[in-house]
C-alpha cells in the first residue's frame, strides 16, 4: 500500500496507472514519428511536442479514471475495458478540442491526436489483458498472520481475499485455543510465533484481539522487530485498506494519543480557500442561479430558497441555504424525513436539481459566511444530530471541525437512510478528521467532480 493525499492507494493499482502513462506517451510519440519521421526529434524538443504529449496523458489519465478504469471490480474485469477505453478517447477528444479552443499553443496536429489514440487504445487493451498475468507472476504479497481471531481479523481477511490487489496474503492467525472463525485457519500458539514466521516468511504480524490486557507476547513481539517484521495494529490496517475507523475496536484512548489535532496553517487556508473559491463561485454561478430561482418559483409555490437549521462546529445551530425542492408545506409537517428516491414531495424542477446537486448551489454563501468549508462532514438537522449521538458512541467528534458541502464519506459511499449507514458514515467522518490535510481535501474535491460529472449519488 502506498500512501499518497493521507490516503492509501494499492501498489499494484499505482504501478497500472504509471505504466500505462508510460503506454499512452509512446503511442503518440509513435504517432508524431509516423507523422514527421526524421524531424521528430525537432518536434519533440523544440516544437514543445514532448510537453504536448505529456498534457494528452494527463487528460487520458483523468478520463480512464472518471470511468472506473482503476475501480478494483472493473480492473478485474476484461470484457469491459474496451468499451471504456472508446468513451475515454471520446470523452478526452471533447475535452481536448476545449483546451485546444482556449490554449492554442497546446495544440497537436490532427493526425498525430487520431493516430495516437488509435495506438494508445490497441496498447492499452493488450496491456490490460497482460497485466493481470505478469502481476500475479511477479507478485510479492506479503504473508501476514493474525494475532488472534476476533471479528475484526476476520473482516479484514475478508477484504484482502476479495482484493488482490492489496498486496496481503493471509496466512491464519494464532491463539492460545483455536477459535471459530470464518475462513481462518488455527496456526499455532502465540509462543510459536518466532517459529512460524521464519518457516512460512510471514512479513506482518497483524495484532486483531479483543482483550489485550496482560495478554499480548511481547517478548515474542519485540524479537521480530529487529528482523524487519511489521508488526501492526489491526484497526491501524483497517483504515489503510477501507479509508475508514473501525467503530468496533475504536478505544477513547486511541482518540487521545493518536487524532484530532488540526494545524492553524491548515485552518488558514481552509478559510482563506473558502473566501476565495466561495467569492468566485457565486460571481460565475449568479446567472445561472437566477435562472434556477425563476423555475422554482414558476414551478410550485413557496419560497426559492429553503433554510434549514444544521448543526455544525461545536454544536452550533446555523442555517443552511439550498434552493428548495419539495412542495412548501407547514412547518413541521414531513420536511425533517430523509429524502427517498422515488419521494412525491419532489417538485418538477426539484427532482432535477437533486439528481444534478445545483439546489446546493446557495451553500456557497454559507461556506463565505464561514459556516462551513468546502470540505468535512456533512451536517445534518439538530434533531437527526441529537438521535444519532444516543445511538452511535463517538458521534459528537464529528463537531470538532467545521461540515463542508462535500466529505470523505460523501465521496465514498452513498446516501444514508438507516443507522447502519449512518454508522459507516461516522466512520469515513472521523478517518477524515484524524487525517485532515490539504492533500486529503484535494483528493476529495477531485472525487467530488467524478460524482457530479457522473450524476452519481443524487438523492
Amino acid at each position: 500500500m502506498i500512501r499518497l493525499f493521507h490516503s492509501y492507494f494499492p501498489v499494484q493499482t499505482v504501478a497500472l496507472g504509471i505504466s500505462e502513462a508510460v503506454f499512452i506517451s509512446l503511442a503518440f510519440i509513435a504517432a508524431t514519428f509516423v507523422r514527421f519521421g526524421s524531424n521528430t526529434d525537432l518536434v519533440l524538443g523544440y516544437e514543445h511536442g514532448l510537453e504536448k504529449i505529456l498534457i494528452v496523458a494527463c487528460v487520458f489519465l483523468i478520463c480512464m479514471y472518471y470511468l472506473d478504469l482503476y475501480d478494483h471490480q472493473i480492473v478485474n474485469t476484461r470484457f469491459q475495458v474496451l468499451p471504456r477505453l472508446m468513451q475515454v478517447v471520446g470523452v478526452g477528444s471533447v475535452v481536448l478540442a476545449v483546451l485546444y479552443y482556449l490554449f492554442p499553443p497546446a495544440r497537436l496536429g490532427p493526425f498525430v491526436v487520431i493516430g495516437g489514440s488509435v495506438l494508445a487504445v490497441s496498447a492499452l487493451t493488450c496491456w490490460r489483458k497482460f497485466f493481470p498475468l505478469l502481476a500475479s507472476y511477479f507478485r510479492v504479497a506479503e504473508p501476514l498472520v493474525f494475532l488472534g481471531a476476533s471479528p475484526l481479523a476476520v473482516m479484514l481477511s475478508h477484504e484482502v481475499n476479495k482484493r488482490r490487489e492489496l498486496g496481503f496474503e493471509v496466512l491464519g492467525y494464532v491463539s492460545q485455543e483455536p477459535i471459530c472463525a470464518d475462513g481462518l485457519r488455527h496456526l499455532g500458539s502465540p509462543e510459536q510465533l518466532p517459529e512460524l514466521v521464519s518457516r512460512e516468511r510471514v512479513s506482518r504480524v497483524v495484532i486483531a484481539t479483543e482483550d489485550r490486557r496482560g495478554k499480548l507476547p511481547l517478548e515474542q513481539l519485540l524479537a521480530l522487530k529487529p528482523e524487519g517484521i511489521v508488526v501492526q495494529d489491526g484497526p491501524e490496517l483497517y483504515e489503510m485498506i477501507t479509508g475508514k475507523v473501525c467503530l468496533e475496536t475504536l478505544r477513547p484512548s486511541s482518540l487521545l494519543f493518536s487524532g484530532f489535532h488540526v494545524s492553524r496553517w491548515l485552518l488558514l487556508y481552509k478559510r482563506l480557500a473558502s473566501i476565495v473559491f466561495a467569492s468566485l463561485g457565486l460571481l460565475l454561478t449568479s446567472p445561472l442561479m437566477s435562472l434556477i430561482a425563476i423555475a422554482v418559483r414558476l414551478d410550485s409555490p413557496g419560497p426559492v430558497i429553503f433554510r434549514q437549521h444544521r448543526l455544525g462546529k461545536d454544536s452550533r445551530l446555523f442555517p443552511l441555504f439550498k434552493f428548495r425542492t419539495m412542495r412548501d408545506r407547514p412547518l413541521g409537517q414531513d420536511h425533517c424525513l430523509p429524502a427517498q428516491q422515488s419521494d412525491n414531495r419532489f417538485t418538477r424542477v426539484g427532482r432535477w436539481l437533486r439528481r444534478t446537486r445545483l439546489d446546493e448551489l446557495p451553500q456557497l454563501y454559507n461556506i463565505l459566511r464561514g459556516d462551513m468549508y468546502f470540505v468535512g462532514p456533512r451536517p445534518f438537522m439538530a434533531r437527526q444530530e441529537a438521535d444519532l449521538v444516543k445511538q452511535l458512541p463517538f458521534y459528537r467528534y464529528r463537531w470538532l471541525v467545521k461540515p463542508g458541502a462535500t466529505g470523505w464519506a460523501q465521496v465514498n459511499r452513498g446516501y444514508c437512510l438507516t443507522r447502519t449507514d449512518n454508522a459507516d458514515k461516522l466512520a469515513y467522518d472521523l478517518y477524515y478528521i484524524r487525517n485532515m490535510s490539504l492533500g486529503l481535501d484535494l483528493l476529495i474535491a477531485f472525487r467530488t467532480l467524478k460524482i457530479l460529472l457522473l450524476g452519481r449519488g443524487g438523492q
